[in-house]
Formats: structure tokens, sequence, C-alpha cells
């Protein structure tokens, strides 16, 4: 039998010798591949923490212990070890979810969440032991990429303030976050994992000096006695002492034996202590030790041989954004690019290898990123700032006091916006257009489509006045959605050719063919429906109030929280031009989604075209005083 299937929980791992620990690690990488393969995920990251999490597990008592993953992307061995071994559905409605979860297991403590946050809650979580007395354990892992940001190191300066505060932090030093870490921090990090260190200088010299007579031993005690200068010349981790935090390490991360010799040494040792663990990203699997881009980081459905996908899904929204701002760098020399520990994410690879000198990685650090943003643009340059829809609300106090402020020419790129669904609540980007609207002079456009994404940039990268923002899905990008005809700065993709229209329908953004959609399903029911793409969501057009006063309701439909989004900003936009038109808005509630495709929350949270189609044909026959349900249900029927 397996030994991965006799473990059920972690203390079944206490049984286990030395021999069959390792054999249960190279279990673990069999299984991963074979079902990471089937239904995508995070590959990389966990292959490369599977004797560490053993070793974390034998060693301290989950979930009496906390055991804190920083981010989550490398919880996969953490659920195997804790009773949870079906990965059918990883990721998918009703399976696993790719990150830890407290809904699956009391073993999880932090949900899937956002980098560089693990110290902090470790911080806090070993305070509140202090407080009520508990001797229970606090264990944070973090990456070596989430150590560039600045909130590891605010956590760290509080952690270090208690001597006598247990707490392990991990750090996991494969030399990458997604791509290769890169920085001060990772040129230290590189200088203790090649150095020879203090503890084996000292060794080789006491073996030394105690064979030379007399003088021997008193020059060794002089030696020990200047331990913190030569240690720091020898073996520089006196970063981390100076802190006041007992260092630990480098550690082989894929010897179980000395791992668990370390993690017992820093539980015992009654205070704040770094464990260096230095791990090998995607080990085990050829094809992600292979991948020089993000060792397999995250994979969709692959060949487990190979590591080939097994189908492309074309061209994606992220690549024609890449492919335009190479283009753009070709043009203008004052364009560069800054990314967030994501170059190949968020689709700067290309730029990068064009202009290498024009592209900044600033780490996981969103906020300082910003900033340096303005600083490129106050210095008389432009730059592009490309990430994760959801990410950039860590920079907001960034984008309103020192980019808007500034009145900074920036372009802020929002990759992944709306609902992305199998990363779950933490990765939608369904916050943007609504947290955007309070920036004065912001301007926020949402592409309709590839040509759309290219033309807006453009426009974006124009403005040296203020900053702008391009917003757009993620996964592969549709058919171009050819406009009729343009008013004011807005495109109308359909109109029904009479003097009075029923509705008015502003689509936003990707979701342009659905609203296309609800339209002909409204003009099955005999409700005339025009159709707009505002282009540019913030500030509203001029020409939207005008173009709203022709029609008897306003509808709003977008893929952002209906809480402040575009749809409050053309109700309120209304309202100030006078026009008394009723106004129905479509979107995300306020909650946070479950993982599971994004077709399937949308349909969730009633963000399909025969649902919205089905409200307004309600909305419209109450207008007309002749409200019944069977008005709404005829919609279904058109739609077979």
């Amino acid at each position: 039998m397996p030994l991965l299937t006799r473990i059920r929980g972690p203390r079944d791992l206490d049984r286990l010798n030395l021999e069959e620990l390792n054999q249960l690690a190279e279990e673990i990488r069999s299984f991963l591949v074979e079902a990471v393969s089937k239904t995508g995920g995070h590959l990389g990251p966990n292959l490369g923490v599977v004797e560490l999490t053993i070793a974390l597990h034998r060693v301290f008592d989950s979930p009496r212990d906390k055991v804190l993953w920083d981010t989550g992307h490398q919880s996969y061995v953490h659920k195997l070890l804790t009773g949870r071994q079906d990965f059918s559905k990883l990721k998918m409605k009703g399976g696993l979810s790719g990150y830890p979860s407290q809904a699956e297991s009391e073993h999880d403590v932090i949900e899937n969440s956002h980098a560089s946050t693990v110290l902090g809650w470790a911080d806090g979580i070993a305070k509140a032991n202090q407080i009520l007395e508990r001797d229970d354990h606090v264990v944070a892992v973090i990456g070596d990429g989430a150590l560039t940001g600045g909130m590891a190191w605010e956590a760290l300066n509080n952690i270090a303030d208690a001597k006598d505060r247990p707490l392990v932090i991990v750090v996991n030093d494969n030399e990458r976050s997604y791509a290769p870490t890169i920085g001060g921090l990772a040129n230290h990090l590189a200088t203790l994992r090649t150095t020879d260190g203090y503890e084996r200088f000292l060794a080789r010299t006491k073996e030394v000096l105690e064979r030379t007579p007399v003088v021997g031993q008193a020059l060794y005690d002089t030696l020990h006695g200047a331990k913190k200068g030569l240690k720091d010349f020898i073996a520089p981790q006196g970063m981390f002492e100076d802190l006041g935090l007992k260092y630990v390490g480098p550690i082989d991360g894929h010897d179980l034996e000395a791992l668990e010799s370390a993690l017992a040494k820093a539980k015992r040792f009654g205070g704040p202590v770094i464990v260096h663990c230095l791990t090998e990203k995607g080990r085990g699997y050829q094809p992600a030790l292979q991948d020089e881009a993000d060792r397999f980081h995250a994979v969709g459905k692959i060949h487990p041989d190979t590591g080939l996908p097994i189908a492309s899904s074309g061209a994606d929204w992220t690549s024609v954004f890449g492919e335009e701002m190479v283009k753009l760098g070709e043009e203008r020399e004052d364009i560069v690019a800054i990314t967030a520990a994501m170059l190949q994410p968020v689709g700067l690879d290309k730029f990068a290898k064009r202009f290498p000198k024009r592209v900044y990685d600033v780490g996981i650090a969103e906020q300082h990123g910003a900033v340096s943003a303005a600083g490129l643009a106050t210095g008389g340059v432009h730059p592009v700032f490309a990430v994760y829809a959801t990410f950039l609300n860590r920079a907001f106090d960034q984008v309103l006091m020192d980019v808007a402020l500034h009145k900074c020419g920036v372009t802020f790129v929002l990759d992944r916006a709306g609902v992305t669904g199998t990363d779950g609540a933490s990765h939608n980007g369904m916050w943007d257009m609504s947290i955007l609207q309070v920036v004065p002079g912001l301007r926020l456009a949402a592409p309709r489509d590839a040509d759309q994404v290219r033309a807006q940039l453009r426009e974006a990268v124009a403005v040296d006045d203020a900053p702008t923002v391009v917003r757009f899905s993620k996964g592969a990008v549709g058919p171009a959605v050819p406009a009729v005809r343009r008013v004011g700065g807005m495109d109308v993709l359909r109109e029904p050719g009479t003097d009075r229209p029923d509705v008015l329908l502003v689509s936003v953004g990707a979701l342009a063919p659905m609203c296309l959609e609800i339209a002909g399903l409204l003009d099955k029911q005999g409700i005339s429906t025009t159709v707009v793409d505002p282009r540019w969501v913030k500030p509203v057009d001029e020409a939207m109030a005008p173009l709203a006063e022709q029609h008897r309701v306003v509808v709003t439909v977008e893929d952002n929280s209906r809480v402040g989004g575009v749809g409050s900003a053309i109700a309120q936009a209304l309202r100030d031009a006078g026009v008394d038109v009723p106004l129905r808005d479509f979107g995300i509630p306020p909650r946070f989604l479950d993982h599971a495709s994004r077709a399937e929350v949308l349909a969730e949270i009633g963000l399909t075209a025969p649902d919205i189609a089905r409200q307004v044909t309600g909305l419209v026959a109450r207008l007309d005083g002749r409200y019944d349900r069977s008005a709404a249900d005829a919609v279904e029927s058109a739609r077979d």
C-alpha cells in the first residue's frame, strides 16, 4: 500500500522512519504531477516544499500549533498531510481550493491571500498567545520573493521587539517568486547561500588552534568572543540578528534530518527565530526544472510526461497588451515598464527582452511600484505599471496621494480584471472600478476586445498630466466587436432604428458580447435596445446623459462590484444632468466569491444574458403598467 494513502493527519507521520519519510516525499511528488496535470494549479511551488512540509508537521503539532503559509501557493502538500487527498476537482466548484481554506480544514488558518502578509498574521497570533498565556507555537512560512514586500519588513520590525515571544519564521528560499527574485534582499540571501558560514569556519579554526601549544585555546576564546563581527564578515546573516532575530541556516530544504533538527532547535528557543531553508522550485519534475520562466509556478492542464499544454486557448488579453507594449516601446523612447515580481504573467517579458534597460521589477511591492512610477513620470518618462487588478488594491493610497495628487502621467494596466474564478476570493479583480472612482483626475478605460486594448492603451499613454488605467479580463480574448457609430467618445454597438428606444444598455469592457445577446433576447420580447460601450468609464462621457434621455430606461452591466462602480457613477452623472430616467445596474454583489469557473461564478451571481434580460423585461413591463411573471419567463423560451 502506498504510504500516502495511510496519511490521514499529521500525527500519522510520527510512525514513519527516515527511509519511509523519503519514500513518502517521492510519492507526494508523483501524486502532485499526476493530479495537477489534470486540473491545472500551482505545481512548481509545491514540488519544492515537500520535505519542508513533512518536517514542519513532524516537529509542530497542527492545528494546536499554527502553521501559516504566505499566499498559499505552496499549500498542496500541507493539504495532503492533513487528510485532503481528493484533488480530482482542485480549484473547481465543489472541490478543493487552490489555497488554504478555513472551510476545508482546522489546519488552515489564513484563507487564500495576497503575498507578504503572513508575518503580520504570525505576529498577531503570537501576541495573542502571550496575552492568554498559551504555550502554542506559531510558524510562518514565507518565500524569499514575498520578503521583497514592505509589509514583511514592517512585521519583522515588530516581531523582533519581543525577545521572549516564541515565533518561528521559515524562509523558503528558492530564489524565486514567480520569476527569479531580484533586488538587494535577493543578493543578501544569495550571499548566505554561497558562503561556508561562520559555524563551519569557527569549527575548522578551533580544530587547528586546539593543536597549537599554549596560545591556541586563548586565541580561540578571543576569536569566539569576536563572534558578532567575524560572523558578519564570514556569513552576513547579521542583518537578521541586528533586528534581534536568531538565525538558523542555511538548511538544505530537501534534507529531512537537517530540517527536523533545525526546526526543533527553533521550537525550543523561546523567542523569534528565522530558519533559512534552501529549496528547489519544481524539484523532481524535469519539465518544471527546465522552465526558466517560472518553473511551472502555475500551469493549466498539461501532459504529465512532457509538461506540454494539452490545448492552446488562442490569443489572450495579456499577450495582446504585451505585443502592443513592444510596438509602443519602439515608437517612444520614454515608455518604461514596471512589474511587481510578475514580468511574464502580466505580459511584459517581450518588452523586457527588447528593452532590458527600460523595465523595472520592484518585487512584491505594489506600493513602492506606484510611488516609483510617480517619480519616473516626474523625471520625464512615461511608466506603464502592469499589475493584476486585485493587487492594485494594495497601492490605492499611492495612486491617490502620490500619482493623482501630483498629476503624474502614469498608466496602470490591470490584468485579470473582473471575475477570474478558479483562484477564489482574493484573486477576483472586482473592486478596481469602484475604488478608483474616487480618485480625482484619473481616467479609466475598459476595452471590449483586442482592437480596443491596443487603441485604448495608446490613448492612455498619450496622457501626461494624470493617471490612466486600462483594465481587461483573464484568458482568451474573443473576436472583435465592431461599432455602428461613435457618440462623443462612446461606441454604439447596436441601435434598434426607432425614434424612442426602450432601453439604453451600457456595456462595460469584455461583457460586450453578452450585452449584445441580452439585446437580442429583449428584441424578441418587443423591447427595443441600444447597446453602447463607453470605452472610457471614468469620467462618464458628456454624451451619456443626452443619449440616456432618448430612452425609457438605462441598464448598466459591469464585471465589477455594483457598490460604487460604473453603474453608480452613471446614475450620479444622470442626476447631475437633470436626466430623470430609471436606471438598473447589474454587476458583482458585495461578497467574497467561492472558487469555480468564471462561467459558473457569473451564473451564480446572475450575471448572464438570460438572467439580465428577464429582469429588464420585468422592468419595462412595470413602466408600461403590465408586469406579470409570464412576461419575464418568456425570455427563457426565446433563448431556447
